[in-house]
């Protein structure tokens, strides 16, 4: 680990809202090492600010944030008082150290860390206890995966009907669509404006990111409900 270690930087990001008093500072340790995955995306940032601009309804929920790596969004839901469990692929275990050192800089030793790999029947995914709240990042990034991440949503879903996937992508290609595999695997989503959670902007808690990238946020539920 002391070659990892080496191109290791701490992200400090605080997260506010106009005409509230109230911030929250999170630290989250960042790898510069592409191969690893192990940054900051935009889409992170934007996906934590509608998790603070939402904490009031945070508390006490079962929240399970899946390909975490850095975690910035897991860490913000239990420290807005959510129980949370972070998750990454089992075959990333570089990816669930981090989730484990994201928990530390927090303080946070009541967050579980789980190997949980998209579109696979696991113990892991079976054992999960009931959740309220799946949040994914960026998750929708390699067209290969995004049928395996909505294998593994609508299993979840459907074992937790009133529960929401709450989930930002960036825009990176105008023939970006899930609508047929939602479809398939009997999901709905709504889109959610950015400024309705003040993420319309270049500079967000305290940082450059999202700049001038496209991101777009969803909520994707059980379409039964």
């Amino acid at each position: 680990m002391s070659e990892l270690s080496q191109t290791l930087i701490v992200k400090t990001f605080t997260f506010e809202g106009s005409g509230n008093t109230r911030s929250l500072t999170v630290s989250v340790p960042e790898v510069l090492d592409p191969q690893y995955g192990m940054y900051v995306w935009p889409s992170a940032v934007v996906l934590s600010q509608y998790v603070w601009m939402a904490r009031e309804e945070l508390q006490n929920k079962m929240v399970l944030e899946l390909g975490a790596g850095v975690s910035l969004p897991g860490v913000v839901s239990a420290l807005c008082g959510a129980a949370v469990i972070l998750s990454d692929s089992a075959e990333l275990p570089l990816c669930l150290e981090n989730c484990r050192r994201s928990c530390v800089l927090n303080n946070l030793s009541h967050v579980h860390v789980l190997g949980l790999t998209w579109g696979r029947a696991s113990p892991e995914l079976l054992s999960l206890p009931p959740l309220d709240l799946i949040l994914g990042s960026d998750v929708f990034y390699e067209p290969e995966d995004f049928e395996d991440v909505l294998v593994t949503v609508s299993f979840i879903l459907r074992r937790n009907p009133h529960a929401q996937f709450w989930t930002t992508y960036q825009e990176r290609s105008a023939d970006w669509s899930i609508e047929a595999l939602l479809h398939k695997w009997d999901l709905k989503c709504i889109n959610v404006p950015l400024e309705t959670f003040e993420a319309n902007k270049t500079h967000l808690a305290g940082s450059t990111l999202p700049g001038n990238h496209t991101v777009q946020m969803m909520i994707i539920t059980n379409n039964r409900i």
